[in-house]
């Protein structure tokens, strides 16, 4: 079960979020790379273009950036972009987010996958109640997380995407169905042993129903 690149959907393409520019990386304009793409040596190849969602009042709105160089630095994503030569360049596009067009013809054709924009926003549905929303998809190398925002107290809950746990997307349905196993959703009753403190109301009900001394030896001669 797996989860692509996340998109905002057009009539002929889908626009596809690849990654966004955490925090500038060296003296030489490099980043560091959040990614929201199952294919990040694919997807940051040099003389690939993204388009850039930055404010209006940035100097970059409505300008693109193509990939000079990429690479793992320590397990991270490190890329380089033309026209970005020095860390005050790349500290002005730090939190910028890149997204990418891509035919609707090339979008991955697997039963059991989707990109993250499918995801976002569906019911979160629990032995027939709905229990939450997803929120965003994060990727990890190990697998990836639905995280789900709870109905009530807002709290976020990270779900693993595997079909274990989440055993039906229903995408035109608008929702996902999760098994959960125990303890994910909610804190697990106490074990065997981890009595409650007594209050102050019960440790009087106690000193009540408990007889004087001289009830107690009249008991014994009995």
């Amino acid at each position: 079960m797996a989860a692509g690149d996340t998109a905002g959907s057009q009539p002929a393409k889908t626009q596809l979020r690849v990654g966004r520019l955490v925090k500038a990386h060296g003296l030489k304009g490099a980043f560091k790379l959040e990614l929201y793409t199952d294919d990040p040596d694919g997807r940051f190849v040099p003389g690939s273009t993204f388009t850039l969602q930055v404010p209006e009042s940035s100097p970059w709105h409505g300008r693109e950036l193509t990939v000079r160089e990429f690479r793992w630095m320590n397990s991270h994503p490190v890329a380089f972009f033309e026209g970005v030569d020095d860390r005050s360049a790349a500290e002005a596009l730090v939190k910028a987010i890149l997204w990418i067009d891509q035919d609707s013809e090339t979008a991955p054709t697997e039963d059991d996958a989707w990109y993250d924009h499918q995801l976002v926003g569906l019911d979160v549905v629990r032995d027939g109640d709905i229990i939450g929303r997803v929120v965003r998809v994060d990727h990890f190398p190990a697998q990836d997380l639905l995280i789900v925002r709870l109905s009530g107290d807002e709290h976020e809950v990270l779900v693993p995407f595997v079909s274990a746990i989440v055993p039906e997307v229903d995408i035109a349905g608008g929702r996902v169905v999760v098994t959960p196993p125990a303890g994910l959703f909610e804190e697990l009753p106490s074990v065997e042993g981890d009595e409650p403190e007594p209050d102050a109301a019960d440790l009087e009900a106690h000193v009540d129903e408990t007889p004087d001394a001289d009830e107690a030896t009249d008991a014994r001669e009995d």
